[in-house]
């Protein structure tokens, strides 16, 4: 299996490196980074129940597939065989990709949600650009791309599948019952793998932004700012204030012991902020609505 997918990878690099800033291009779509952007912008500028929605599918995603890298234990192809060139960096176990299990979800999601005949072309490019991107930087056997698809698959279809049912149960077990499940169940999860950095990470960021989406839900009701020029105003300063925290409690935690506990404060402060604070800070600033002001 590692061998042929070795042969697919050396034959798509023939083309390295007259092909290697485009598929650097597009793998930069699926990474970190690019989500810490894009998330906060659909929530705080375009939708703000898909903004909810797609960050807490994404979170999920995230940790699951951090979860099965650890299981799975299986290698990079740069590491079996030095054949493989390896054109960008990459760490951690190899099985199921993570670019590809996070392209399906968020862009799987959104051509669910805007059935735009456009976008819905573009988030199928990327769907399967991202991965094959991954196979040609030489950081993924063809197998990863493969579970990646399964697993993001299976997610997505299931969330979709899922979101009345999960409106009733909020609806069921009230405000405090969900508050508590948004700031418990993520830490349990945290500590069942608070050796691997990415997973404590997603699992902070959850609780903070869950708790921020449920709290801003019934405290405050804010709508997405109204004009272009508004929502470009509220997005700068909203990612201002985002990096600022991300950094600075990045630099205060430098050092400091345990690791992952610090890390998981610091994510779920950074998380809070763009569930709640933004809001808050937006309305404050009448660039936002409140719904009942609608």
């Amino acid at each position: 299996m590692f061998d042929f997918g070795i042969a697919i990878i050396r034959g798509l690099q023939q083309f390295s490196p007259a092909m290697d800033i485009f598929f650097k291009a597009l793998t930069c779509l699926g990474d970190e980074v690019f989500f810490l952007v894009s998330l906060p912008c659909i929530y705080w500028c375009l939708c703000k129940r898909t903004g909810a929605r797609l960050s807490l599918l994404f979170l999920i995603s995230a940790y699951i597939n951090m979860v099965a890298k650890l299981m799975a234990d299986m290698p990079r192809p740069f590491e079996y065989s030095d054949t493989v060139q390896q054109i960008v960096a990459a760490s951690g176990g190899g099985f199921p990709s993570g670019h590809t299990q996070g392209a399906v979800v968020f862009w799987g999601y959104l051509a669910c949600r805007f059935r735009n005949t456009l976008f819905r072309s573009i988030a199928g490019f990327l769907i399967v650009g991202i991965p094959l991107s991954r196979v040609y930087l030489g950081v993924h056997f063809p197998i990863d791309i493969a579970g990646g698809y399964l697993f993001g698959s299976i997610l997505l279809y299931g969330f979709v599948k899922s979101e009345n049912y999960l409106v009733d149960f909020r609806q069921k077990i009230g405000f405090t019952g969900m508050l508590a499940a948004a700031g418990c169940l993520p830490a349990i999860l945290a500590i069942a793998v608070c050796a691997d950095k990415t997973a404590v990470s997603a699992m902070a960021a959850l609780a903070g932004m869950g708790t921020g989406f449920l709290m801003e839900s019934r405290y405050l009701g804010f709508v997405p700012p109204r004009n272009w020029r508004l929502k470009a105003a509220a997005f700068t300063l909203g990612m201002i204030v985002f990096a600022l925290g991300y950094v600075g409690l990045k630099i205060l935690f430098a050092g400091l012991e345990p690791a992952a506990l610090f890390r998981y404060i610091r994510y779920g402060l950074v998380g809070f902020w763009g569930g709640l604070g933004a809001p808050w800070l937006f309305l404050r600033l009448k660039w936002s609505l409140y719904e009942s002001d609608r």
